[in-house]
């Protein structure tokens, strides 16, 4: 369907409308901004086509590299030059390198023991998606790449919107659970979202450690360069806010807490299920660089009423001083305890001198 025959479907609908609900003004509207919408569509879909070949394309093979084709079992050796379905998996292994190139200036790189795997697209669709395997992968793209063009996806992150040069390590498993991912953005810049938190831009230099468990119930992020903002999710809040006639109303709104993620730094969100129910509790606490305990809450999802809010640490000096208050607290409760203890001594012994003498 062409984009002219498009609009004149829909110029065609709304002036139907428009005879029949008498409004013409109001239907012209309509048809102005539906025809809007479409031709905004058409051009992003344009902009992504010139961006990307209908297939990947091997443009450099060194050494071994394997693929493995959508619904294939097994892996073959790739061949340079030659496209390959969306949907396949690529390795390289014993020193091999592999570039392929999505377009004019959208390239993926793999080198010694790495993977990685293209998620399939339906014809016409121009973004591209990329899963990661395992080791390093070099992410090389256009500046002006269109928003949305590309993706980098793993259990428990998204990369949205890279543009420029970036890196990523990637281990499926560490330690027997989980994985751990580490994302440089080298040039340009990228977004990084996951469960219950956001990173709303990356630039050059930035990088960061983002530690999954298995489970998924926790999550560690740990600064490795740069400085930037990571918005973490605190759950639904409460408010009073007051209506047209004086009266006051509850507005329930979702809060965030923006944290300076810097090197040495570092964020934990915990997670769990309950065994009744299907909302997920959670917890979220920031550490600075000396390991300092900053902010700490907890909340259960879609409960504004259950949502502790700001639990504030002590500072060091505070704890000192609770620490010094309650060596206090207990030296005084020792005098008074041996201080009562005399007293009931000296009164037993009366008690005995009196008996005596009544007995005499």
């Amino acid at each position: 369907m062409t984009m002219k025959f498009k609009l004149m479907t829909v110029i065609a609908a709304a002036a139907g409308m428009a005879f029949a609900e008498g409004d013409v003004d109001t239907e012209s509207d309509a048809v102005a901004e539906a025809a809007e919408k479409l031709v905004q569509a058409d051009a992003k879909r344009n902009e992504n086509k010139a961006m990307f070949k209908p297939l990947p394309i091997c443009r450099l093979v060194n050494g071994l590299v394997e693929v493995k084709k959508p619904l294939a079992n097994e892996w073959i050796k790739a061949e340079e030059g030659r496209y390959y379905p969306l949907g396949t998996t690529y390795r390289t292994r014993e020193g091999g390198k592999l570039e392929v190139s999505f377009g004019p200036s959208s390239t993926v790189i793999i080198s010694g023991d790495a993977s990685f795997s293209t998620r399939p697209e339906k014809l016409g669709v121009y973004k591209r998606t990329i899963v990661l395997g395992h080791g390093e992968l070099t992410l090389d793209l256009a500046r002006n790449i269109p928003e949305g063009a590309v993706t980098v996806v793993a259990p428990g992150f998204t990369v949205k919107n890279p543009a420029g040069n970036s890196v990523y390590k990637y281990s499926p498993v560490v330690n027997g659970d989980g994985d751990e991912a580490m994302i440089k953005c080298v040039t340009g810049s990228l977004l990084v979202e996951g469960m219950h938190f956001t990173i709303p831009a990356m630039h050059a230099a930035d990088g960061i450690k983002i530690r999954t468990s298995q489970d998924k119930l926790n999550t560690f992020l740990y600064g490795i360069s740069g400085d930037y903002v990571v918005k973490l999710d605190q759950g639904d809040k409460t408010r009073q806010e007051f209506n047209d006639d004086g009266t006051m109303r509850t507005v329930v709104e979702k809060g965030f807490l923006d944290w300076n993620l810097s090197p040495q730094t570092k964020v934990r969100i915990g997670r769990m299920m309950p065994s009744l129910g299907e909302r997920m509790s959670v917890t979220m606490m920031t550490f600075d660089a000396t390991g300092e305990l900053k902010n700490n809450f907890a909340y259960t999802e879609g409960r504004a009423e259950v949502n502790s809010g700001e639990l504030v640490a002590a500072s060091k000096d505070e704890k000192e001083k609770l620490a010094a208050a309650a060596r206090e607290a207990a030296k005084e409760a020792e005098a008074g305890e041996g201080k009562n203890e005399s007293e009931d001594e000296g009164d037993s012994d009366e008690e005995d001198s009196a008996s005596d003498e009544s007995e005499e």
